[in-house]
């Protein structure tokens, strides 16, 4: 079999099963078992392949068609300017998040050491992308879920990157003191989870998903950590702009705004804590 047809049977395959991107998802699954990058593959189309290729394939593929997510198959996946592990222990981190932590550099660009954390950080993305594009930040994340702790350990060897992680549950409140908090909270209903693509709704882990009430208590923790006019960083569903906002002003955040992700759904909520000494 050419690599041309084994691409052709697996993006078959792969549309039948339901999966929005078929091509690109074949492509990236067959260039795995290659070495290939998708540019690379389309000049090799011609090329046969080995049953040893071939017979790696395959399960690989199998796996695409019970919609596991395609990042979890990989065993990694791109993050700004990173390259991370990830599996079914981890949040499978998305083009919104990337904004959510660009976000983040833009607030704290102007200081020589931010102190940063990262409530949630699950595989550890927001907090590394930090401190691999500001080299003064200071970064601590922390996660409820040991699991995903180890997964963003890993992470932090990988990278080389100098992020301290600690164990917390943000319902005990959090420690230290910080100029930016951020988080990508639980924020799908238990109603909802139901209606979303399989990816989500069966592979990804609960923990992280499924939560409202974490975008508030979040929000409340951080007021207890933040210096006076640092800022609060939230990834919000898309449909909840208006009511997080409020939620925010009624909190005492001041400079509350809502901004887009890159489909232009709100998606970035964020608050600055007064510049005066005022209590939680």
């Amino acid at each position: 079999m050419t690599l041309r047809e084994l691409l052709a049977d697996v993006v078959e395959r792969l549309s039948e099963a339901g999966v929005v991107t078929p091509q690109v998802d074949a492509e990236l699954l067959v260039g795995h078992v290659l070495g290939l990058t998708r540019s690379e593959l389309q000049l090799e189309r011609g090329r046969e392949l080995s049953p040893a290729e071939l017979a790696e394939t395959s399960p690989l593929v199998e796996r695409r068609t019970r919609r596991e997510p395609l990042a979890y198959i990989l065993g990694e996946w791109g993050f700004r300017r990173l390259t991370l592990k990830v599996d079914r222990r981890v949040l499978v981190p998305r083009p919104e998040t990337e904004v959510v932590a660009g976000r983040c550099l833009e607030l704290i660009r102007g200081l020589d050491r931010p102190r940063v954390l990262d409530v949630g950080t699950g595989s550890g993305a927001i907090a590394l992308a930090i401190a691999d594009e500001h080299g003064g930040a200071r970064v601590t994340a922390v996660d409820v879920s040991e699991e995903a702790l180890v997964v963003a350990r890993e992470n932090v060897a990988r990278t080389g990157l100098p992020v301290e992680l600690e164990h917390r549950d943000v319902r005990d409140g959090l420690d230290g003191r910080y100029d930016l908090v951020v988080s990508n909270p639980p924020y799908v209903s238990a109603a909802e989870i139901a209606t979303l693509e399989p990816e989500v709704r069966d592979w990804e882990p609960r923990i992280a998903t499924v939560g409202e009430e974490h975008t508030e208590l979040t929000a409340r923790a951080a007021r207890e950590v933040l210096e006076p006019g640092g800022w609060l960083v939230l990834e919000i569903a898309a449909t909840a702009g208006a009511e997080a906002a409020r939620l925010l002003r009624g909190l005492g955040y001041e400079e509350v705004t809502v901004g887009p992700d890159l489909a232009g759904r709100d998606r970035v909520l964020e608050g600055r804590w007064p510049r005066t000494s005022a209590q939680p």
